[in-house]
């Protein structure tokens, strides 16, 4: 009788492997140097990450400094031109903006103190005749809520000299980063050339041009929004100056100024921010004419888009009210206020340089730009299409696929 076989062995004598199973359940040999190249990147893109969140305010200033740089740069090159070392010619456009600044801050100081001044003297009024109007109307009793306003006016106190500390120390950064983006600007405006050449050498020829072609690009359009918006700032602050002072409202010019300059430069809303001043300081003359003024402000702002901005868009940043809308709420939600300013050049950058490189095709006959057509043809009865309307008659010649 055969015995048998021992552990591990098969009745002809051979090792017995184990089962397919057993030899697959062992993790592979590359498995954990796979799981440490893992773990070394990911603790490689925190680190990242978390120097970089701290290093977000310096982004922000060498960006900001940057566009700062584009909007001035024509203006050095021309005086580069003209014999002037960079270094001087920026100084002078230094100078020249630093005045516009002190004469709008001067300006704008003055009448806010004066108005300050004047409605603490007519506040008690204000308030009394407030108080009549909601207890007769809406039967509210203003002063049982000013009486509770007066009993938190010590914690509101205690709260804010708490918080003077913070407050300067605010303050103060700020007057440093703009101190620092000046300097960074200056540099980026005086040694343009420098810096470029110093860019270019740590690339290949190829990418060289690119690299070229973005810059000339981000130049034009930033310069082009700095120029079209100073333009439309002029044309706002005469237009609401002139309707403050026919409404007899104080400061009208100066009033003007401001709104021009906030309704510019701070976009989508801008206009109606600035408009809340000069309705403030009609207030107290007449509640019709503060009204009157924010009428007039809508009223402008439907003008400005359709009659003014358009001509000047088209020479300078051609981007649709929504996209330009979009940018705005995307450069807000990643940089900040700064963002906004910086959300339209840095778009129509970016717009302009992927446009250079999309093949263009034509368009094909669809019922779907019948409307598109007729006003075509509308325009070019009225002689004001700006394309060539040789053959606008015929409905399959669309124009240019940039229109649509």
């Amino acid at each position: 009788m055969n015995s048998l076989p021992a552990d591990g062995a098969q009745a002809d004598g051979t090792e017995r492997r184990p089962p397919t199973a057993w030899r697959h359940s062992r993790p592979p040999r590359w498995l954990p140097r796979a799981a440490a190249t893992v773990a070394v990147v990911w603790i490689a893109v925190g680190v990242a990450w978390g120097t970089l969140s701290q290093l977000h305010d310096l982004a922000v200033i060498l960006v900001s400094s940057l566009f700062i740089a584009f909007a001035i740069e024509p203006g050095v090159n021309r005086l580069a031109r003209r014999g002037w070392r960079r270094g001087a010619a920026t100084g002078v456009i230094y100078g020249l903006i630093l005045l516009a600044l002190l004469v709008v801050v001067a300006s704008v100081g003055a009448l806010v103190v004066d108005q300050v001044a004047s409605l603490a003297k007519t506040l008690p009024d204000l308030i009394n005749s407030l108080s009549d109007f909601l207890q007769q109307h809406f039967k509210v009793n203003l002063n049982q809520q000013l009486s509770k306003l007066e009993s938190n006016l010590g914690t509101i106190g205690t709260s804010v000299a708490g918080n003077a500390l913070s407050i300067s120390g605010t303050i103060v950064g700020s007057i440093f980063n703009l101190l620092t983006v000046a300097l960074f600007t200056f540099y980026f405006a005086a040694q343009g050339p420098d810096f470029r050449r110093s860019v270019c050498s740590l690339m290949p020829p190829q990418r060289q041009r690119v690299f070229l072609q973005v810059w000339e690009l981000a130049i034009e359009k930033t310069a082009g929004y700095l120029y079209s918006r100073a333009i439309l700032a002029a044309i706002s602050a005469v237009a609401h100056g002139i309707a403050f002072f026919a409404l007899g409202i104080p400061y009208a010019f100066t009033l003007g100024i401001f709104v021009g300059i906030v309704g510019q430069f701070i976009p989508t809303v801008g206009t109606y921010i600035g408009a809340a001043l000069p309705a403030l300081v009609a207030l107290p003359i007449s509640p019709l004419r503060s009204l009157a003024v924010i009428v007039f402000a809508i009223l402008y702002q439907q003008v400005e888009n359709y009659v003014l901005t358009p001509p000047l868009s088209a020479k300078t940043m051609e981007l649709h009210p929504a996209v330009a809308f979009g940018a705005v709420l995307v450069g807000v939600t990643l940089v900040g206020p700064v963002g906004a300013l910086l959300a339209l050049p840095v778009t129509a950058t970016v717009q302009a340089f992927v446009s250079s490189y999309i093949q263009r095709h034509e368009v094909v006959e669809s019922h779907a730009f019948d409307e598109q057509m007729a006003e075509r043809r509308r325009a070019k009865k009225s002689g004001t299409d700006p394309d060539d309307p040789d053959e606008l008659d015929d409905p399959g010649d669309l124009g240019d696929a940039d229109d649509l």
